[in-house]
């Protein structure tokens, strides 16, 4: 499972810019849980990587500034029984993460005129509607 991690493209994450810790996942578990270290964090230093491009860089570090912690970003994962599979977790979290992050802005939304048919077309209907309702009045019995 050693990396690199692809992000997008041709662009990924090398294995010695990550740091592992593992720990105790939390839970109710047997005596398996109590002694094995499952849990992961996957630590990744965005401020200083040199590993995305910068445009890159800069888009997630403002699209991802209240999940960092001095320029840090922590993914962690405990779903898993086995520490292999958190560790696969925690790194998949990872790429799509910085993926999302790193994706380029929507194009703005280009303002159209709403067509005086269907305008027309949504009156008569709503007309007719009301017409068939004051129907079932029955004042005029």
């Amino acid at each position: 499972m050693p990396g690199p991690y692809v992000i997008r493209g041709s662009v990924s994450l090398p294995e010695a810019e990550l740091s592992w810790r593992f720990s105790r996942s939390s839970g109710p578990g047997g005596q398996h849980v109590n002694t094995s270290d499952s849990q992961v964090e996957l630590r990744f230093d965005l401020g200083s990587t040199a590993s995305l491009p910068e445009v890159w860089k800069q888009r997630a570090l403002e699209r991802l500034a209240p999940r960092l912690v001095d320029g840090v970003i922590a993914v962690r994962a405990s779903e898993h029984r086995s520490q292999w599979r958190n560790r696969e977790m925690a790194a998949t979290r990872l790429a799509a993460l910085l993926a999302e992050s790193t994706a380029p802005p929507p194009k703005p939304r280009r303002a159209t005129k709403i067509p005086r048919g269907i305008n027309e077309r949504r009156l008569r209907q709503k007309k007719a509607r009301g017409e068939t309702k004051r129907g079932r009045s029955g004042r005029d019995w």
